[in-house]
C-alpha cells in the first residue's frame, strides 16, 4: 500500500510539473469559442463556448453574450445539453436549437437570457438547422426527406436482411453511407397559440419532389441559405445532380424561391463552379462566393454581387486573393471578408460601389470570423500558440482589443513555444514561407530533433491555425523544432502558387519540402540525424512519397489517412471531381498513365528503409482505409519497424476526445522511440 501511495504521489508531481508545457490532455481543457454576431442594436455580441469532459468522452456547448458597453460576458445557457444554431432575430431576441425537451427543437430567449421559451414541437421530423425570417413571420428549416427506396422497401418479407443495392455512384460520402434521404428546406409559418407565437408543425417543402439537397452536404448547413431582407424570398445553395454527375462536378447554383408564388429560379446558371454562402445586405442586395471552374474545389473564391439591374458583378476579379468568408456592413456600402495571405488569414474590406479595397488587420494571426457594426469589427482570432478568442477591431483607431478571456488563465500557466517566419529559396529559385516553431525555453546552443510538417489539402493554407490534433505548439512543447513549409499548392501566395500542385503532386511540392528541411538542418541547433516527417491526407501522401525519395534524410515517418496507391484510391474515393482535376482523370486513360506512375507512392516502396507509423479511420471514405492498410502491409513485408493505428469509428479526422488523446500518445511515443527528444 505504501508503494502504491508513493507511486501516486510521484505521478501527481510529474503531472503538475509537466503542466508547465502543453500536453494532449491540456489541449482538451481549452474552451472552444465560435461565432461572434452583433445584436441588431449593437449592444451585445453572441457567441458559443464548447467544453469537453474527457471522462465522459463528450463535449457540451453553451451560449454567451458580451455587453459591448461594459465589456463583460456572461452565459445565457448553462445546461447539460448543447445549444446550437444561435442567431439574433430582428427584435433583438436570441433563437437557437436545443434538445432540452422532446428531440431537437427551436427555442428563443431575451438577450439577457430571460424569457426562455420553446417555439417548436416537431414530432415526426428531425430538425438539422434553421433560420428565422427578418419579419419574424416564418422560419426555414433543414429536414430529411426520403427520396430512395431501401432494400427493405423492395423486399418487405426480408426484414432481417442487411444489404445495399446500388446502381449509381455517391452511395457514400466523406464519413457516412447514403441514408436514402435528402436534406430539403421547409418554410414554417409562425402561428398564434395559447403560449404565444409558435412555429407551425407543418411546413412547405421548397424542393418538393426533387431528389436533391437544399444545402451542400455533408458538411454544409444553414450558412448556405438565407432570407431576403424583406422576408419574401429564400436563396439557397444546391448541386442539383445525382450519382456519377454529382461525383464529377462542383457546379452548385444559387436558387431563389419566391414564397408567395412558390416559384424557383436559378440565379447563377452561367457559372460552372461552386456558388455558395449567399447573404443579403439590409438594403436588399445579394452577395455570395463563387468559383469559375467546374471540378476544381480549390479554385479562386470570388466575391460576387447581384446588382439592382439584375446583373452579376465580380467584386474581386482583380484581387489575387481567394476569399474564405465575408459579412455585410449594416450600411450596405462595404463588405468585410477573410482571406489567406502570406501564411496568415486576415480581414479585408471592399467598397461595393467602386471596388476599392484594403487590408484591415495584420500580424501573426488567423482571423476566423468577422461581424461589423458602425466602425467596429468583432472577430475571432487565433494563432499557433493561442486558441480562438473574440476581439474588437476599431476601424477609426486601428486598435485591436481582446473581448474574451476564456483561455487566458490556462495559457498564463504554460510556457508556450515561439513561432518565427523564415523565407527559404526553393529549387526553382522562388521564395517560400516556412513557419519555424521552437520548443519552450529554446536554447540555440543545444541540439534538437526536428519534424517536417506536411500539410493536407493539398490546397489548404499553413497559416496561424490552432488545431486540436495537428497542433504544432504541442509538437514543439514535446521538444521538437517544427518546420512547416507553405509549399507549392497553398493559398495566400497568389493563384499561380496555389494551382501549381495540380497534376504535379509528387513533383515540385516534394522538392519544396526537402528544401525546407535541408535549410533548417543547416542550423547548429537542429540535429540532422534526428529528423522526422509527419502529415495527414495529402500530408500523409507526402510522407509516403518522401519515404521513397528522401535519400536517408529522415529517421522516422508518421502518415495519417494518406493516399498510398493513386490507382486504388481513384477506384474507391467518392468526390471524383477532386481526383479528375488534380490528376487529370482516370488512371486507365493513356494521357494520365505517366502521372499515376510517377506520382504514386506505392511505386517507390522498393526504396523504403525507415520506420513508419500508419494511422487511418474506418469511416474515411475520402481516402479509404485500404490505403493505410496497403502502406502498413508494405512496411511489414519490407521488414521495417512499423505500426498500424486504426480507429474503426473515426473518419478523415479524429474527433472523439479519448480517441484523440490515444492518437496523441501513440504519435509521441512513436517519435520518441526514433528521435528521443
Amino acid at each position: 500500500m505504501k508503494m502504491m501511495l508513493l507511486s501516486a504521489c510521484m505521478l501527481t508531481t510529474t503531472i503538475l510539473s509537466a503542466q508547465e508545457f502543453l500536453t494532449p490532455e491540456l489541449l482538451w481543457k481549452f474552451k472552444r469559442i465560435s461565432g461572434g454576431t452583433v445584436s441588431p442594436d449593437g449592444k451585445h455580441l453572441l457567441f458559443s463556448q464548447r467544453t469537453y469532459n474527457l471522462e465522459q468522452n463528450k463535449g457540451n456547448s453553451d451560449l454567451y453574450v458580451i455587453d459591448l458597453k461594459t465589456g463583460k460576458s456572461r452565459p445565457l445557457t448553462e445546461t447539460p445539453f448543447s445549444e446550437m444554431e444561435a442567431q439574433w432575430a430582428s427584435d433583438g431576441s436570441v433563437w437557437y436549437m436545443s434538445t432540452e425537451t422532446e428531440g431537437l427543437q427551436i427555442w428563443k430567449m431575451n438577450a439577457d437570457g430571460t424569457g426562455k421559451k420553446q417555439c417548436s414541437h416537431f414530432k415526426e421530423l428531425e430538425l438539422e438547422g434553421f433560420k428565422i425570417a427578418p419579419d419574424l413571420k416564418s422560419v426555414v428549416t433543414i429536414e430529411a426527406v426520403k427520396v430512395r427506396k431501401t432494400p427493405a422497401d423492395k423486399y418487405p418479407d426480408l426484414p432481417l436482411a442487411n444489404a445495399r443495392i446500388e446502381e449509381d455512384l455517391m452511395y457514400r460520402h466523406w464519413d457516412h453511407y447514403d441514408d436514402y434521404m435528402r436534406r430539403h428546406l421547409f418554410i414554417h409559418k409562425m402561428e398564434s397559440s395559447s403560449e404565444g407565437e409558435m412555429v407551425s408543425s407543418y411546413g412547405k417543402d421548397l424542393l418538393m419532389g426533387e431528389p436533391y439537397d437544399g444545402i451542400l452536404g455533408p458538411h454544409g448547413g444553414s450558412e448556405q441559405f438565407c432570407y431576403s431582407s424583406d422576408s419574401k424570398k429564400v436563396v439557397y445553395t444546391s448541386k442539383k445532380k445525382q450519382g456519377k454527375d454529382f461525383a464529377q462536378s462542383t457546379n452548385s447554383e444559387l436558387y431563389e424561391y419566391d414564397i408567395a408564388s412558390a416559384q424557383t429560379r436559378n440565379l447563377t446558371e452561367g457559372n460552372k463552379g461552386y456558388d455558395n454562402y449567399p447573404a443579403f445586405s439590409a438594403q436588399g442586395y445579394l452577395a455570395w462566393l463563387a468559383m469559375a471552374h467546374d471540378g476544381f474545389e480549390s479554385d479562386k473564391n470570388e466575391l460576387k454581387l447581384l446588382s439592382s439591374d439584375g446583373k452579376i458583378v465580380n467584386l474581386t476579379k482583380d484581387l489575387d486573393l481567394s476569399i474564405g468568408s465575408f459579412c455585410w456592413h449594416p450600411d450596405g456600402q462595404r463588405i468585410f471578408f477573410i482571406a489567406p495571405t502570406k501564411g496568415t488569414e486576415q480581414i479585408f474590406v471592399i467598397n461595393v460601389k467602386d471596388g476599392t479595397w484594403k487590408q484591415v488587420t495584420s500580424g501573426q494571426y488567423d482571423y476566423v470570423s468577422v461581424a461589423a457594426y458602425e466602425e467596429t469589427l468583432y472577430a475571432g482570432r487565433q494563432s499557433m500558440v493561442e486558441p480562438t478568442e473574440l476581439f474588437s477591431v476599431s476601424l477609426k483607431k486601428q486598435k485591436v482589443t481582446q473581448l474574451t478571456e476564456a483561455n487566458s488563465q490556462l495559457l498564463k500557466a504554460l510556457k508556450m513555444p515561439k513561432v518565427e517566419e523564415r523565407w527559404v529559396e526553393t529549387t526553382d529559385g522562388k521564395k517560400m514561407l516556412v513557419w519555424m516553431v521552437y520548443p519552450p525555453n529554446f536554447d540555440p546552443s543545444k541540439k534538437y530533433p526536428a519534424l517536417l510538417y506536411c500539410n493536407g489539402g493539398p490546397q489548404s493554407p499553413v497559416s496561424q491555425f490552432f488545431s486540436y490534433r495537428w497542433n504544432l505548439a504541442l509538437m514543439a512543447s514535446k521538444g521538437y523544432i517544427v518546420v512547416a513549409p507553405n509549399r507549392r499548392g497553398l493559398p495566400g501566395f497568389g493563384q499561380e502558387w496555389n494551382d501549381a500542385i495540380s497534376k504535379d503532386w509528387g513533383g515540385q511540392a516534394m522538392k519544396d519540402y526537402l528544401a525546407a528541411i535541408d535549410n533548417a538542418s543547416q542550423e547548429p541547433y537542429v540535429d540532422e540525424t534526428r529528423l522526422g516527417a509527419v502529415g495527414a491526407s495529402y500530408g500523409g501522401y507526402s510522407v509516403y512519397m518522401l519515404a521513397g525519395i528522401h535519400e536517408n534524410r529522415f529517421k522516422t515517418f508518421i502518415a495519417h489517412c494518406g493516399l498510398f496507391n493513386l490507382e486504388s484510391w481513384y477506384g474507391t474515393t467518392e468526390e471524383l471531381f477532386f481526383a479528375n482535376w488534380d490528376h487529370g482523370g482516370p488512371y486507365w486513360l493513356d494521357v494520365n498513365k505517366e502521372n499515376y506512375r510517377k506520382f504514386s507512392p506505392h511505386n517507390y516502396v522498393q526504396n523504403w528503409n525507415t520506420p513508419i507509423l500508419v494511422i487511418h479511420g474506418g469511416l474515411d471514405y475520402r481516402v479509404p482505409e485500404s490505403e493505410g492498410m496497403q502502406a502498413f502491409q508494405a512496411a511489414q513485408l519490407k521488414g521495417l519497424r512499423s505500426r498500424y493505428l486504426y480507429f474503426p469509428t473515426e473518419s478523415h479526422w479524429v474527433q472523439s476526445p479519448q480517441n484523440s488523446i490515444l492518437w496523441q500518445r501513440e504519435f509521441f511515443e512513436w517519435l520518441a522511440t526514433d528521435l528521443h527528444p
